[in-house]
């Protein structure tokens, strides 16, 4: 054993394929986590000064830098997770927050327990839901969140957007083509037949099945698709409101410095890609007077239905 230690030692190929083992295994995600040493505050998402809170789902710092378009002054933060079920419990699991009002295109918080957190929740993942494209337009959170504004003056609003998540709504997605991924596990919820017909887009990209360059294209356009849209929403209000994300994305990267590169955003895992998000405050003179109240009676929505839009937006799988 020593003898090939030795004879391989001047080897870099070696070294390489003797760290893959390591790279891919469960290690690499705690591997992350230690290492991970963030240059930013972490964001305790209802301890921050707020009127309204945008949140964008799956946004990258380093791409919101890169094509914000909305006044304001940028900062960043860390969020809690590297997924929205780990951000969704870090900041609201056991927390009663009664002078807030959530407005969602993500059914996610549904499996979380977090129906009596809030004042009311406005689930527009059930009203507004395009079952051709898989998910909520961002022109529908916005007519949601408009009406929640009016409705609820005095509460401090969170309009959770679903975009830049996949789906990718844009002309580039055609690039990618049918990308959507969790056909098997819709059926599974359906009690059909368990068969898939596509991958998701970073499975594609992981098995080199798509170009890295047009899935970033689809996913900045993703993006800036939402920025158009939550561009009305700034400056339609006159208080304090901040733009951010629940967490980012791998896009054919590496967790460690031998590990095979990855994409998504696994649950658990502590990197910049994942964890740095944008926190851009569009400031006001006049701010909301807060009052908290008792939550309106509230239906958790047929259960079957919540199972259904995760499935689109791949959060249930094998």
């Amino acid at each position: 054993m020593i003898k090939k230690i030795l004879k391989n030692f001047y080897k870099p190929r070696w070294w390489v394929e003797s760290a893959m083992p390591f790279a891919r295994s469960r290690t690499a995600k705690r591997y992350s986590s230690v290492r991970y040493d963030p240059d930013a505050p972490i964001c305790r998402l209802m301890s921050e000064d707020w009127d309204n809170l945008i949140l964008l789902d799956a946004c990258r710092f380093d791409q919101f830098e890169r094509l914000n378009t909305i006044g304001g002054d940028l900062q960043t933060r860390i969020s809690l997770g590297s997924a929205t079920p780990e951000f969704l419990t870090k900041n609201f699991d056991g927390e009663i927050h009664h002078d807030t009002v959530y407005v969602t295109a993500n059914p996610m918080y549904q499996t979380k327990n977090l129906k009596s957190v809030f004042h009311e929740v406005i689930d527009v993942w059930e009203s507004g839901w395009d079952d051709q494209l898989k998910t909520v337009q961002p022109e529908k959170m916005v007519k949601a969140t408009l009406e929640a504004y009016e409705e609820f003056p005095s509460k401090r609003i969170i309009s959770h957007f679903m975009q830049p998540h996949y789906p990718f709504i844009g002309d580039s997605a055609r690039e990618i083509g049918d990308h959507a991924g969790y056909e098997l596990a819709y059926r599974r919820v359906q009690g059909e037949d368990a068969t898939r017909d596509h991958s998701t887009v970073w499975t594609l990209l992981d098995e080199d099945k798509v170009d890295v360059e047009a899935v970033w294209k689809a996913y900045d356009e993703n993006l800036k698709i939402a920025l158009s849209h939550v561009e009305r929403l700034v400056s339609t209000s006159d208080k304090k409101t901040v733009v951010t994300s629940d967490h980012g994305n791998l896009v054919n990267e590496r967790i460690t410095p031998f590990g095979k590169r990855v994409s998504g955003h696994p649950i658990g895992t502590y990197t910049d890609e994942l964890r740095k998000v944008p926190w851009l405050v569009v400031d006001s003179e006049t701010r909301k007077q807060i009052h908290a109240e008792e939550p309106q009676e509230h239906t958790n929505g047929d259960s079957d239905v919540v199972t259904d839009r995760l499935a689109d937006l791949g959060y249930v799988d094998t």
